[in-house]
């Protein structure tokens, strides 16, 4: 299992856009991956999950994945997440 913080740079948010795009990284990979905020924990390949966390430019989220290609996940997501696109 590997976990990281990151802090959401994308300068909207996680709105819908963004979360379909976040969905889309994470779907490539084979291991399961979560993102946590405060008391939330959901798959980051559900765009429905996803999209309920609400997120916004500036909030750190907790990124877990585990699986065969975790460490590749995490860095994707991490790259995407940090991104000021």
């Amino acid at each position: 299992m590997v976990s990281k913080k990151i802090t959401i740079k994308i300068p909207t948010g996680l709105e819908a856009r963004p979360v379909a795009l976040l969905v889309q990284v994470a779907s490539q990979y084979e291991s399961s991956i979560y993102i946590e905020c405060e008391d939330k924990k959901v798959n980051a390949k559900s765009i429905m999950g996803m999209m309920s966390l609400g997120l916004a430019a500036g909030e750190e989220v907790e990124v877990t994945a585990t699986g065969s290609d975790e460490e590749k996940a995490v860095a994707e997501i991490e790259k995407y997440l940090a991104s000021e696109e």
